[in-house]
């Protein structure tokens, strides 16, 4: 067995002569074991409120979406639908009409983006995981899909006939807009709330959905001119092949973003949040394990005697500070095995039993992922190691010559 090794493993697990600086291994072993539970249940609890934000998220958002690079619309005759429907790795193509437009409810007013779907549109999308009330849209036009934050808004009731929603938007071309008369200057749709959808706060502000063809007469556009067109895959691992198939199809640039695309902003606030929560604890981590520099300064000074036998049997300076190195890597790693261990029975027992809330009937929200095991032990193993070599460096000539005296 290696000599420092074998020194340092026995200096781990026996009593020190005196009783504080048990107190200090001890508790610098306990601070090492939290700071590792607490990383990675943190690292394990942004996980899980990533994939709770984006799950909703997907059940809006289509596998892949086609849009121009310039200008608003795409023309899709029966040709090139036919030809996209073809690619080998397409379910579905669903073609969209999106605008913004101004909407009147009983004198209150309101701005959203209006978007005409198919009436196969439950192919792209699952309309029943996104409804809170009222029914999907049906063969009848004035019917629309109204998010949450637009009804609450506007003060709208599913399925109330007594007051129709006047939906607007300009009328197409240049000098159109009247000031003595802005009735003639906007293309109205009078529709009724057959449902309301629930998202997140940002698209239940945003979106109304409508029948296609009610988009396309409130817009003037003809049969085949869409804002996008709405994918869905049947194998999202030929992702790559279907982009270069439609891209191909297209004699204008178009620009094909999947779910994670679309949804962007909320990824990159999420990484940083996350990084920002890791770097935090990762500064806490450090400052926690001062007391493994202290610990092992402590252990030198205690045993300076052991330090002057084994200097007479032969021992180098190196082997005497790797002594102590391995000592105290040896604690930090053991309390970043059992800190991990205690993390994951933490996180496990959230998923399966549901022990915090952050709603009545919702749990927070916890994902136990490879990624978050291997960043926490490395990170306590890392700055374990660090504290380590700085707190065996306090072995040198002046304090060996004290322990001949």
């Amino acid at each position: 067995m290696n000599f420092p090794f074998y020194i340092a493993r026995r200096y781990l697990i026996s009593k020190n002569g005196k009783n504080a600086i048990n107190i200090i291994n001890i508790l610098s072993f306990i601070i090492t074991i939290v700071g590792t539970a607490a990383l990675f249940i943190v690292l394990s609890g942004f996980s899980g409120l990533k994939d709770f934000s984006t799950n909703f998220t997907g059940y809006f958002d289509p596998d892949l979406q086609v849009t121009a690079v310039q200008g608003k619309t795409l023309q899709i005759p029966l040709s090139r639908k036919k030809a996209l429907e073809n690619i080998t790795g397409i379910a579905v193509v669903a073609p969209v009409i999106e605008e913004k437009a101004f909407l009147n409810y009983n004198e209150k007013n309101d701005i959203a983006y209006i978007k005409g779907v198919p009436d196969f549109y439950d192919q792209i999308i699952a309309p029943d995981s996104i409804l809170i009330y009222g029914s999907w849209l049906t063969q009848n036009d004035p019917q629309v899909v109204i998010g949450a934050g637009i009804a609450t808004d506007l003060s709208i009731s599913v399925n109330d006939y007594s007051t129709f929603m006047q939906i607007m938007v300009p009328r197409p071309g240049t000098d159109v807009i009247n000031a003595m008369n802005l009735s003639r200057s906007f293309n109205t749709l009078d529709a009724i709330a057959s449902g309301m959808f629930s998202v997140n706060e940002d698209l239940d502000n945003k979106y109304i959905f409508m029948r296609l063809s009610a988009a396309r007469s409130l817009l003037n556009y003809d049969d085949y001119t869409v804002t996008a067109l709405e994918i869905k895959l049947t194998d999202p691992s030929k992702e790559d092949e279907v982009r270069r198939s439609i891209t191909a199809l297209f004699d204008v640039d178009v620009a094909i973003k999947n779910k994670l695309q679309l949804n962007g902003a909320l990824y990159k606030m999420l990484n940083s949040e996350n990084l920002a929560v890791y770097l935090i604890f990762t500064l806490v981590l450090i400052i926690a394990l001062f007391n493994v520099v202290g610990s092992i300064i402590m252990m030198i000074l205690d045993k300076k005697k052991n330090l002057k036998t084994l200097l007479d049997l032969g021992a180098q300076v190196g082997q005497l500070r790797r002594i102590f190195f391995m000592q105290g890597s040896l604690m930090t790693l053991a309390g970043g095995i059992l800190g991990l261990l205690i993390g994951l029975g933490i996180c496990y027992g959230q998923i399966v039993y549901s022990w915090v809330l952050i709603a009545p009937g919702l749990a927070y929200p916890m994902k136990i992922e490879w990624s978050n095991i291997l960043i926490a032990f490395f990170t306590i193993a890392i700055l374990g190691v660090m504290a380590s070599y700085i707190g065996s460096r306090r072995i040198n000539d002046c304090l060996l010559s004290q322990a001949k005296l």
